[in-house]
């Protein structure tokens, strides 16, 4: 709950989309006279908790159904679509919790994923006319589960489907840009555990297409684990020597999720050996330490090497030079093309005397 207040859960996502490389911008809430088209807003049910947050924030029982409603406000002169789903919560890559985007697959600690037990009633894309409002509805079944103590997590995602493409740079007519709300959604049961942190899998891996070393930081509680500050660091059991020393701030982890934790090598290659992490992580309720050996396999180290972006590129010297004596060749084939044909020529002139 303290990780969740801290950031304002009705949110603008300004996605920019060129050529299929999407640049997430968080930008702030939208007003009556936003740029972006529309607004929402959460209509607060009388079981919130605090009834100053803007997101809902719901004490819930066992059993419980509920129907959540949103007002969406489209503020332009012109008709717009908008689409709508429940996302569950998660920790991205980057240690923060992501109500905008869906991962492959889920922590196997969660019991109950928001998009399970909230579903939105009715199409899931509307049609707002212009300079008018609609209301959308959730209908909310809470497990049975006497047992559950903790926060089910999650965001209702809005996303603007006929927004015009637009741009100013000669050639660039394929920019689009989305824009996109995201009302959290926080149901409490029973009484929230205390956070706890586990160490899962640590070993080579490639993250975004970097090449690195990825631990996997379990938070198997069904509660919000925030501001944690992580220092990191990778020794060479073999020689000794440290090859990474890393530190991380302000990592928010979500109920039951996995921080993927990229710690990337760069243009520094991989190698085959063995290694031992040692990561510190606190925050200021509680610390954890965990000590790890592991194994990169040459095999490992040859694969994650080759998939990376980080490679050096070609050595700019190293293409003049190749240039040159390609040139070089080149000039020395038709010299001998020339010699050959003047031999010939001459052995022809000799033959016919």
């Amino acid at each position: 709950m303290q990780g969740l207040k801290k950031f304002r859960l009705i949110i603008v996502v300004c996605l920019s989309l060129l050529v299929g490389l999407s640049l997430p911008v968080l930008g702030r809430a939208a007003t009556a006279t936003n740029d972006i088209g529309y607004s929402v807003k959460a209509l607060i049910p009388k079981n919130q908790i605090d009834k100053r947050q803007s997101f809902f924030e719901l004490r819930m029982k066992p059993g419980q159904t509920q129907t959540l409603r949103v007002r969406l406000y489209n503020v332009t002169d012109q008709a717009i679509k908008i689409k709508s789903a429940i996302h569950t919560a998660w920790t991205n890559s980057g240690g923060t919790i992501d109500y905008t985007n869906q991962p492959q697959k889920f922590d196997s600690s969660l019991q109950y994923k928001m998009s399970d037990i909230s579903k939105v009633q009715g199409a899931k894309t509307v049609t707002i006319p212009a300079r008018k409002s609609r209301v959308m509805t959730t209908k909310v079944q809470v497990p049975r589960d006497q047992k559950f103590n903790g926060i089910i997590l999650g965001g209702w995602y809005f996303e603007r489907l006929n927004t015009k493409v637009t741009s100013n740079v000669k050639g660039a007519s394929n920019v689009r840009n989305k824009y996109a709300y995201v009302v959290g959604m926080e149901y409490v049961m029973g009484k929230v555990p205390a956070g706890n942190l586990t160490l899962g899998k640590v070993g080579a891996g490639i993250s975004n297409y970097h090449r690195g070393v990825i631990a996997n930081l379990k938070n198997p509680t069904a509660t919000i684990v925030p501001n944690l500050k992580m220092t990191t660091t990778i020794t060479n059991r073999d020689g000794g020597q440290v090859i990474k020393d890393l530190k991380q701030e302000n990592v928010q982890m979500a109920p039951n999720t996995t921080f993927s934790y990229p710690m990337l090598y760069g243009k520094t290659a991989l190698d085959a050996g063995h290694y031992r992490l040692h990561m510190v992580v606190k925050n200021r309720d509680r610390t954890w330490v965990f000590d790890r050996n592991f194994a990169i396999t040459k095999a490992q180290a040859d694969k994650y090497n080759a998939d990376s972006v980080d490679n050096p590129g070609i050595n700019i010297w190293l293409l003049i030079g190749l240039g040159a004596l390609g040139m070089l060749i080149l000039i020395l084939l038709i010299l001998l093309i020339i010699y050959l044909i003047r031999r010939r020529r001459r052995d022809d002139e000799e033959a016919a005397e």
